[in-house]
């Protein structure tokens, strides 16, 4: 049979007779056959298909074997041995080489044939070792093609365990070294084919093993991390990322970017091999993959890389966007590194030459994906003008060839640039300290954003600019028993003292963090600010208990250190001598907190049926303030709503804590409802106070329990600040909540902030015990004086003139009773807290804060109207009882500085950032950005010449001329930290030769702050490169 099988295919007979004659052939295999004839057709049949001529000869060759191999399968397991298999693979077949990919096919066509014999277990043992030889011979795209076939069709041939590791890394290096030099795009398609079969076996593989999976990407970036300038790695590697689990995209990068044996050059090499990636026609998640590397370099501050790729990659990128099958994820790649390159135009000017044509293109090429692409595009060339306006040469081409498409809006193209900083990027992956820069011109010192912590930095910030605060804080002689104020007295060290631009505080987190805050949320400042006064006044209080019920032991003396007048030794936690004055007996026992923050207020209800009075005194250490109807001086209104509901909330001192503290008047969310007024000018903070110090009457359901009417009655309620604090703290109620939506929306009125204000205070004239006053500062509130739903006066028209003059006879009553003296008490604006979005659940916050040179701020020009007696007294509407703001006449130019040092007069203080700026843009900021709005405000109570108010901090002996000296154990850590900072400077400047020309790599907005607003709360990585002044010691 095989010699007329032999004859027929050398004859010259037409194709069809040949093919009647095989199907006899063919159909004679199920006939009995001899061992020899089977032997014979068997090695006919393999010459046919290895050696054949044509195509026709390898066809009727598989025919056959297939056809005699079925029905005489003992004959060929005797012919298709192990040791015919690792001839084939390792000497080839007569004159063919061991590498054509025919044996493979061969093999696998035998295989099939082989599959239910148990001969066929020794076969694959064979093929597992041989296979894992050949893949170390890097053999070429086609045969590693087949191979993969054959491995996907057969995985017994799949090396295992160690060696199957060892395989896929060999496989994986196999890869790098594909090229294809075809031009033709049939040629390509083969190739892409080729290259895709490999990288699906490798997925197959690591989906069955798991294990097999990380080795293979230590090789993949061991090839592309190369910086043997005589290798250069195939792109078809880029054929592996789209079977890398997304998932594991974090993993990988933490390891990669804190992996301190990857050299800089080597990741660099790395980066743009993967930018090279995007080239690939068919490969998924290349952008994904690039941009995560891209942030975590970011989050570990190696700006030096990202730099040195963006320039040497950005146009090839924009290359790539020519071309329909990879330009999105071209495009994505793109915006990443445009946007985050904030601090130089540099990159963005690389692609602008090109943009114009591309434009043109896009809109003729005709595709239906290219207009929605064209959009995307115009909305990046617009972030990018925008962040680097001033080029009108480079831009007007450009402006004129997109003026027909849509431009994002202002906020938008903010919030982009913002979110897209390389400092913007979590420092999670940072496994050591960070590479910060110097400190800006400011001189302060930023806080690192450790993941939505801006609610902690902008309220730090703004007690750190609490001269007087800060100063005895940092003076205090603390041992472990103040563990918060201890981590706080340390923090304000390292702000006032550090070399660092910006400092993590990491630490003070973890201490001051209220256990319902999740770590990573977005928190409310306003919350975390009365939890952080409230555990410091608990602290203290805690420590004055302790050390009452000791027996009484006369503190050494300490002339340098501390105050023998002081009630508490330094152990304590009491100050120290740097407050040298005396402090009142009424003042003694009373915590930092108190003396700094606390004020009190006295609420007294009047029975309107029997003109019964009844008073109870309040402490309170901030006001929460709701917004008024209407714009007026917070006097009820006869239209609108006819309920406005303002309400007391605890206070910071007891937030949080089981004694609840109606000192501070704040209204669920639920049940504040504010109307806007179009025609009205702006709301002020003296409004907001006023509303909240006006009458209320409680009637209907909450009605007044009179004890001498025995029964309910209609009553008006009154509130005088009795003792002004030296630092008020206003919050703005400004979330409100939408029945019909369900969710907490921002009031995002503008509110004028004065930089003066005069506060009515009730100072008494004796010490006078009310009928319902208690000793205790802390008392527990009664139901009557905390009834949450207290509503605003809202009198008939017929019945306004009647119940005035009650109420006025009331108030005579309640002054004569108490003989008090009402004082208007001036306050300086010392910090602003702005909060940044649309509503409770997001946003980001920032501070401004007043930067004061003396510590008592008498160098601030407007001080001077400040400490004026009867400035109001012109004015046929400023009284006394009510509060007021103070605005600073321009035409009294002599007191007022000079523009250029009035842009230095405060402070803006976002994370890592710290910028000048100026009252105005403080007062301006909700005008220019809606969306930001004043939240926290901090004023300071300002000392009449000769008079001495309540006996604040001043009486307290807490106005420092100069900043309290730095104790040792605060010394000996910033000197530490310092020479840490100092050499990761060097090593940085050593390991990274490109360091030095790019130190000003970190993101620094282009222009003032105006024109830059804070962003969202995207965790900031604390800006990198260049030094700043050291700390000086006398």
């Amino acid at each position: 049979m095989d010699k007329i099988l032999e004859g027929l295919v050398s004859s010259d007979h037409s194709i069809p007779v040949k093919r009647a004659i095989v199907k006899k052939v063919v159909e004679a295999a199920e006939k009995e056959v001899s061992e020899e004839q089977c032997q014979a057709l068997f090695t006919l049949t393999t010459r046919l298909i290895l050696l054949g001529e044509d195509a026709f000869q390898r066809q009727i060759g598989f025919q056959v074997l297939e056809a005699y191999a079925r029905y005489h399968r003992p004959e060929f397991e005797l012919f298709f041995s192990k040791d015919f298999v690792l001839g084939l693979l390792q000497q080839g077949y007569v004159q063919l080489d061991r590498k054509d990919p025919a044996i493979i096919d061969y093999i696998h066509c035998c295989l099939r044939l082989l599959i239910s014999c148990p001969s066929v277990l020794e076969i694959f043992a064979v093929v597992q070792v041989e296979v894992l030889r050949m893949v170390c011979e890097r053999p070429e795209p086609a045969l590693c093609a087949h191979l993969s076939t054959l491995l996907s069709d057969f995985v017994q041939c799949i090396p295992r365990d160690k060696s199957g590791v060892l395989f896929c890394q060999q496989l994986v290096r196999t890869i790098s070294y594909f090229h294809c030099f075809a031009s033709q795009e049939r040629e390509l398609r083969e190739y892409v084919g080729q290259v895709t079969k490999v990288s699906t076996l490798l997925q197959n593989i690591w989906k069955a093993d798991p294990a097999t999976l990380l080795p293979s990407l230590q090789e993949v970036f061991a090839i592309i991390s190369s910086t043997d300038p005589s290798f250069d790695p195939s792109i078809a590697l880029a054929s592996l990322v789209q079977h890398i689990p997304v998932q594991m995209i974090t993993v990988l990068i933490k390891s990669l970017t804190t992996d301190h044996n990857v050299k800089d050059a080597s990741m660099t090499k790395a980066l743009c091999r993967m930018i090279d990636w995007l080239s690939w026609p068919l490969a998924q998640h290349v952008d994904t993959w690039v941009i995560a590397l891209l942030k975590g370099l970011a989050a570990v501050q190696k700006f030096t890389i990202l730099i040195d790729v963006t320039l040497l990659k950005i146009e090839l990128v924009f290359s790539r966007l020519w071309y329909p099958i990879v330009r999105q994820g071209a495009l994505a790649v793109l915006s990443h590194m445009l946007l985050s390159f904030q601090h130089s135009p540099e990159a963005f000017h690389l692609v602008v030459p090109h943009v114009v044509h591309l434009v043109q293109s896009l809109r003729t090429d005709g595709l239906p994906t290219s207009k929605a692409f064209l959009l995307q595009f115009t909305e990046l060339i617009h972030c990018m003008m925008y962040q680097y306006s001033g080029f009108p040469d480079l831009y007007d081409h450009i402006l004129e060839a997109i003026k027909d498409l849509p431009k994002p809006g202002e906020e938008k193209i903010k919030l982009v640039l913002n979110q897209s900083a390389w400092t913007s990027q979590s420092n999670s992956f940072a496994s050591g300290p960070l590479r910060q820069v110097g400190k800006s011109e400011t001189g302060k010192t930023g806080l690192v954003n450790l993941g939505n912590t801006c609610f902690l930095n902008s309220i730090i910030q703004t007690l750190f600019m609490a001269t007087d605060f800060r100063q005895h804080v940092l003076s205090l002689h603390l041992n472990g028993s103040n563990p918060l104020m201890k981590k706080l007295q340390l923090l304000f060290a390292f702000l006032a003292h550090t070399q660092r631009a910006a400092y993590a505080p990491k630490n003070f987190l973890e201490v001051s963090r209220p256990p319902w805050f999740n770590a990573g949320s977005q928190q409310d400042c306003s919350e975390y600010l009365r939890f952080l006064l409230d555990r410091l006044h608990e602290e203290e209080k805690t420590l004055q208990v302790l050390e009452s019920v000791k027996p009484k032991v006369a503190p050494p003396v300490d002339t340098s250190s501390k105050d023998p007048a002081g009630p508490t030794s330094p152990e304590n936690g009491e100050e120290s001598s740097s407050a040298p004055a005396e402090i009142k007996p009424e003042d003694e026992g009373r915590t930092l907190i108190e003396r700094a923050f606390g004020g009190k207020l006295i609420t007294g209800i009047r029975c309107m049926q029997c003109n019964g009075i009844s008073e109870k005194e309040e402490p309170f250490t901030d006001l929460s303030l709701a917004f008024c109807p209407s714009a007026s001086q917070g006097g009820p209104q006869p239209e609108g709503p006819s309920e406005e509901p303002k309400v007391l909330c605890q206070g910071s001192v007891n937030g949080g804590s089981e004694i609840p503290e109606p000192g501070s008047a704040k209204a669920p969310a639920s049940n504040v409802h504010f109307v806007p007024v179009t025609n009205e000018p702006p709301l002020s903070v003296p409004d907001l106070v006023n509303y909240f110090l006006a009458p209320e009457i409680l009637d209907e359901e909450n009605a007044y329990f009179c004890e001498k009417c025995s029964s309910l009655q209609r009553a008006e309620r009154t509130m005088k600040v009795v003792s002004a604090p030296e630092y008020l703290i206003l919050t703005l109620l400004r979330f409100s909540y939408d029945a019909k939506c369900h969710v907490r929306r921002k009031i995002l009125d503008n509110v004028t902030i004065p930089p003066l204000m005069r506060l009515p205070v009730h100072a008494p004239l004796m010490p006078t015990q009310c009928s319902s006053c208690t000793s205790s500062p802390l008392q527990v509130d009664s139901p009557e004086s905390s009834e949450n739903l207290a509503k605003k006066l809202k009198p008939s028209q017929k019945d306004e003139e009647e119940e005035e003059t009650e109420r006025i006879a009331g108030e005579e009553q309640i002054n004569r009773g108490s003989e008090m003296s009402l004082q208007s008490v001036p306050y300086v604006l010392s910090s602003v807290v702005m909060h940044s979005g649309i509503s409770s659940e997001s946003g980001h916050y920032y501070s401004y804060g007043h930067n004061i040179n003396g510590a008592d701020g008498a160098q601030h020009p407007a001080n001077h109207f400040a400490l004026k007696e009867d400035l109001g007294n012109g004015d046929p509407e400023c009284s006394l009882s009510t509060c007021s703001a103070l605005s600073i006449p321009p035409e009294q130019g002599g007191a007022l500085p000079n523009r250029g040092q009035e842009a230095r007069d405060w402070l803006l203080f976002n994370d890592s950032r710290v910028t000048f700026t100026s009252l105005q843009s403080v007062q301006n900021i909700t005008n220019r950005f809606p969306k930001d709005t004043a939240y926290v405000l901090m004023y300071r109570k300002q000392e009449l010449p000769g008079q001495n108010i309540n006996g604040g901090l001043m009486a307290n002996g807490m106005r420092l001329s100069v900043e309290p000296p730095l104790q040792k154990e605060l010394l000996d850590a910033i000197i530490k930290d310092n020479k840490l900072y100092l050499q990761e400077q060097e090593l940085s400047a050593r390991t990274q030769a490109l360091q030095a020309p790019s130190s000003s790599c970190s993101f620094r907005p282009n222009g003032s702050d105006d024109n830059n607003p804070p962003g969202s709360c995207g965790p900031s990585g604390g800006g990198g490169g260049g030094g700043g002044g050291g700390l000086q010691y006398h």
